[in-house]
């Protein structure tokens, strides 16, 4: 989806705001598909001295597996939008940041702007949640369900000692 801008373009102080959803089901991350529901992202683009800034956030459910402990999941994300500035004069550059997008005429891809800051902010982990724990190395126990019942394995180099504490 395009949004126009043409308005602001010339009128320092001027804003406009937008709401959209993206679908990003196509988005292979890894070996997984995480997102089956529309990407909803809002926010403003305001012109601040020539410059044309954009604030918002993105937000939907992600489903998948967790790299640390193979659970399925679903878990809701949200990702702030704030610092993506549209720009013109840097669509030639070759050493763009990946947060300047390049206008289309007088128009912002909104399609391509979401799916860039949603990839973004995505972790390089699917995890169920930021401490996971994981499997037991041994019996394979998913830790994050309790402890297992694993021994724990006794440093070859401290095994003298263990046999002097028998005694």
């Amino acid at each position: 989806m395009l949004l126009g801008l043409g308005k602001i373009i010339d009128s320092p102080g001027a804003s406009v705001s937008f709401s959209v959803c993206v679908d990003l089901s196509d988005l292979c991350y890894g070996i997984s598909y995480p997102v089956s529901e529309p990407v909803k992202a809002s926010g403003t683009v305001r012109n601040t001295a020539g410059v044309l800034q954009m604030s918002g956030s993105i937000s939907t459910c992600i489903h998948g597996i967790c790299d640390r402990c193979a659970s399925p999941f679903d878990r809701e994300v949200s990702f702030p939008l704030d610092g993506v500035v549209l720009v013109t004069e840097m669509a030639n550059e070759e050493n763009e940041d990946e947060w300047v997008f390049p206008l289309e005429g007088d128009s912002a891809d909104l399609d391509d702007i979401v799916r860039t800051v949603f990839v973004l902010n995505l972790d390089s982990k699917l995890l169920c949640r930021e401490d996971c724990k994981g499997l037991c190395c041994r019996c394979g126990k998913n830790l994050n369900e309790g402890p297992c019942g694993c021994q724990k394995e006794v440093d070859p180099r401290l095994a003298a000692l263990k046999q002097l504490l028998k005694k």
